[in-house]
């Protein structure tokens, strides 16, 4: 009898959870009847009512709903890492509360898995979302995809499900800073990807920020890759050269065709770009730093505060 935890990361949905929860036993059915169930439920933070509707969900299922409050906020990623962390089936899925991504892909992604597919990922071919917010997706992925990691999909993915034994490389790894759905793809296993239509959000308001966008973005590069760092030296480089290059016609106009070298203008507008090429990579050189800074204190990624499960 297989048993499948489903992780469900939660930020001020309190208007969703009872919804998400009926789409979640409904699609039971679709399942294997032999298949047995584990929702934990990751309320991140939230200050609205969100964790009093988890602990009504877990009081009417109590034997297969595990509910974990947060201290803090710490991100979705974080929260699905505790999940993770907390998960006891011999398969993992992690689901939005905000059912944007259907969970009635569950039961297809989890007969992939049982016919040998360690890991499944759902991958967004269209999005029902604002228009600008879907153009900065797509480019971001686009750049993961063509830069990063090249066994990618081309619109990035939230709904997966992988193998216990996946579960337990990404406990061993304990990441600090990461992008959890592309840390699934680094470890390099054999993936089947389920294209879909990703909805419209209903009900409530994403929390998903500016801010927690750039730093999604900064965590995907910096976790995966040095590019940046290449990038760095390499405009160091083209700098140098060109440098080299206008001081040798300033000797030449100077010596030869006798043009007197004037003007602080051309001087200054000199200064403020190398200035500020060099701030750019002091900047990204810190990245690098904090992240190693981060994880060499190995402070956790998230603090439980109260675990409510049945014994």
């Amino acid at each position: 009898m297989a048993k499948i935890s489903i992780i469900i990361p939660c930020y001020y949905n309190e208007g969703n959870i009872p919804i998400t929860g009926r789409e979640l036993i409904k699609n039971e059915q679709l399942f294997p009847k032999e298949t047995n169930f584990e929702y934990i439920f990751v309320d991140d933070g939230s200050k609205d009512k969100t964790f009093d509707e988890l602990v009504k969900f877990h009081t009417k299922y109590p034997k297969r709903v595990k509910v974990i409050k947060l201290a803090k906020n710490v991100g979705a990623n974080n929260a699905s890492l505790c999940g993770i962390n907390m998960a006891s089936g011999d398969c993992c899925a992690i689901l939005a509360a905000d059912l944007q991504d259907p969970p009635e892909l569950l039961a297809k992604m989890f007969k992939y898995w049982q016919n040998g597919f360690k890991l499944v990922v759902a991958n967004r071919t269209k999005r029902e979302d604002p228009f600008i917010g879907t153009i900065f997706s797509n480019i971001f992925h686009k750049l993961m995809r063509n830069f990063v990691l090249r066994n990618a999909p081309n619109s990035g993915f939230d709904l997966c499900l992988f193998d216990k034994q996946i579960r337990d490389n990404i406990v061993q790894m304990e990441e600090k800073n990461t992008y959890l759905p592309y840390l699934l793809l680094w470890l390099g296993y054999e993936y089947i990807n389920i294209p879909y239509i990703r909805r419209r959000r209903e009900i409530g308001k994403s929390k998903w920020t500016l801010s927690k966008k750039v730093k999604s973005f900064i965590d995907s590069f910096v976790s995966f890759t040095y590019l940046p760092l290449r990038l760095v030296s390499f405009l160091g480089i083209l700098l140098s050269i060109a440098a080299f290059i206008y001081s040798i016609m300033i000797i030449r106009a100077r010596i030869i065709n006798k043009v007197p070298v004037e003007g602080w203008t051309s001087i200054v507008i000199i200064l403020l770009f190398v200035s500020s090429f060099q701030m750019i990579s002091l900047g990204i050189i810190g990245e690098y730093i904090w992240r190693t800074l981060d994880a060499v204190r190995k402070r956790p990624s998230y603090i439980i505060d109260k675990i409510i499960e049945s014994k």
